[in-house]
């Protein structure tokens, strides 16, 4: 199998793109650590599902803005499985305002969680990756990263963080023979869609080329082939899957 025997750390999992990049890479043969915020019952339903895909799983309720809590599930992830390989940065929040409207708790809410849980999840893992000389990590960033949107400055600008994050880690461990690739998808049939109105959603997919909403499954897909060998010369990167809405 593609990932058997490797180990992937993901944060956000237990619904959504998350969950489909664990279901996905379990499905390759991977292990899985994965945390959660809140919803005990959907982690424990990913857990029985991984399962029985044949492979190792655990849960961890950890919030990824606390670093200290980040920290000791990595630990704990390297103590149960003897090691990671992949790390995927998937959580993520939405608190969309016009800037005028926003409070600077509704600012700081994303960005910590958002941009900041990727540097937490990322430095408590990087220092094992370069000590093995291998790994790969893939942080989920967003099309609103790459061409803005309205009513989104706090998400856009966590998301285009995230890319110069990827840019910039890309360049410094590459020598370790450790890939860092970001994912930038478009609207996707979420959780975080669900408050949209059928008529909102209609006027999104007018805005996208392939006249659509993507699924998670076909986020999962782009990111099992980037922490896969035929991704091994590929580092750096932001791969757009957004049926086209960044074209313009």
């Amino acid at each position: 199998m593609l990932l058997k025997n490797k180990t992937v750390i993901i944060s956000g999992a237990s619904r959504g793109i998350g969950r489909a990049i664990a279901v996905e890479l379990a499905g390759a043969g991977a292990n899985v650590s994965f945390n959660f915020l809140k919803n005990n019952k959907e982690a424990a339903d990913l857990e029985k599902e991984i399962i029985n895909l044949g492979v190792k799983v655990k849960s961890f309720q950890v919030d990824v803005k606390n670093y200290d809590a980040v920290k000791s599930w990595v630990e704990d992830t390297k103590e149960l499985f003897g090691g990671i390989d992949i790390v995927i940065n998937n959580a993520g929040i939405i608190k969309d305002k016009a800037l005028a409207l926003m409070e600077p708790d509704d600012w700081q809410e994303v960005i910590n969680t958002n941009l900041e849980g990727t540097f937490n999840l990322t430095r408590a893992t990087i220092v094992s990756l370069i000590k093995q000389r291998s790994g790969v990590v893939v942080n989920i960033a967003s099309v609103s990263g790459i061409t803005g949107m309205s009513r989104q400055t706090n998400y856009s600008a966590s998301k285009a963080g995230i890319i110069g994050f990827t840019k910039a880690l890309a360049k410094e461990v590459a020598a370790y023979n450790i890939r860092v690739n970001a994912v930038a998808p478009g609207f996707i049939e979420t959780d975080m869609l669900k408050n949209f109105t059928d008529e909102y959603k209609n006027q999104i997919k007018k805005q996208v080329p392939l006249n659509r909403l993507g699924r998670p499954e076909e986020i999962s897909k782009m990111v099992k082939f980037l922490v896969g060998d035929d991704a091994g010369y590929i580092t750096g990167q932001t791969f757009v899957v957004d049926g086209g809405l960044s074209i313009g």
